[in-house]
């Protein structure tokens, strides 16, 4: 899956283009602050229709703009678009100029994988991290997945909402639109996880990690049936109205990422849990790449700076010999690994253009 032509509108400090992107990807270097990860997070935006750093709709528009517009063109012709009214804070998502309702329905019509400085945090971070980076990659990867998850998130909420008011008897009202869609989730995570650890340990080895690693899902197996629920939910139910929260369920799992048996977060090094953010981020492209059968397109935002000489090594040869397409940015050339083999392009105030124009 590859972009061929990206239009912003109003978006951040990037100057209006229609900009035609090479098929195998670009090298694009230019000081900070010149709109480097603005525009990944632009070609980033039509994955889940929102930022990749968080940032709110308002906040991604021009300063006093009347919103923004990004519109991506695949290669075979297929354009998502996205136009956010800051007048109205409304956003209209568009297939080949076919609005539609909600955003869980456009979801998937374009796959990109982003790498970021601030994924260390995939790593460091609490279990909230890492349960939101594997229910957007699974989201992404299975239908069914998302709807088990919007089914699950609706029932929560309801949930919770009952057990801040006291109300036992409305609470367990949801324990069955609870238990289904949670059943499901538990499911497809664990076998995620199955599969997904020696997929992990590989990423990892091709970036240079030497060291024992271990991925493993860590939450209440029972619950991947959904018969177990009501006896889990019963169990639980004193302590839920007490505290005016749900404790049963994926919501309260994580993934556990273990070096030389012992936990990551904890006692690796800065090199090796940045590795080990990069090889999530390669085990999230491998999971949509197997599930989808495209190649997503790789956004490599400034990550070899964070890395020791040997890392960029690995890293670099671990792109280069990346199928799809990839976008890498980078302060300064000579941060650029050798290696990858790209066509350059400069970014100067908010101008992304190939470098022979630039020198032109």
């Amino acid at each position: 899956m590859r972009a061929a032509t990206l239009v912003v509108r109003s978006y951040r400090n990037l100057a209006d283009a229609e900009l035609e992107l090479p098929n195998e990807g670009l090298a694009l270097v230019g000081p900070n602050g010149h709109g480097k990860t603005n525009l990944l997070e632009a070609l980033a935006y039509p994955v889940l229709f929102r930022s990749f750093r968080g940032a709110a709709d308002r906040e991604v528009g021009r300063f006093g703009g009347p919103g923004f517009h990004v519109a991506l063109t695949r290669s075979d012709g297929v354009t998502v678009a996205a136009t956010f009214n800051a007048a109205t804070r409304q956003k209209r998502i568009a297939v080949d100029g076919e609005e539609y309702r909600t955003i869980s329905a456009a979801l998937g019509r374009w796959l990109a994988v982003a790498f970021l400085p601030a994924d260390l945090s995939l790593v460091r971070g609490g279990a909230g991290e890492r349960r939101r980076w594997l229910d957007r990659t699974l989201s992404l990867a299975d239908s069914e997945y998302l709807a088990a998850l919007l089914r699950y998130r609706t029932a929560l909420a309801q949930r919770n909402a009952a057990l801040r008011h006291g109300d036992a008897r409305a609470a367990a009202a949801f324990d069955a639109p609870l238990a289904g869609p949670g059943a499901i989730l538990v499911e497809r995570r664990m076998a995620w996880a199955d599969w997904a650890d020696r997929a992990w340990c590989d990423e990892l080895a091709a970036v240079g990690e030497t060291a024992t690693v271990a991925l493993r899902y860590r939450g209440d197996e029972a619950l991947r049936d959904a018969a177990a629920w009501p006896g889990k939910l019963a169990a639980a139910a004193a302590r839920d109205l007490a505290r005016g929260h749900s404790h049963v369920g994926p919501h309260r799992h994580d993934l556990a990422l273990s070096l030389d048996g012992h936990a990551l977060r904890d006692y690796g090094s800065t090199g090796q849990q940045r590795s080990a953010a990069v090889a999530l981020r390669l085990l999230e492209w491998d999971t949509l790449a197997r599930a989808r059968g495209v190649n997503p397109a790789l956004l490599v935002d400034d990550v070899f700076a964070e890395l020791d000489p040997r890392r960029q090594a690995s890293l670099a040869a671990r792109l280069a010999a990346q199928p799809g397409q990839r976008i890498i940015t980078a302060p300064r050339a000579d941060e650029l690994p050798p290696g990858l083999d790209l066509p350059r392009w400069t970014m100067a105030a908010g101008r992304a253009v190939p470098a022979v124009a630039a020198a032109a």
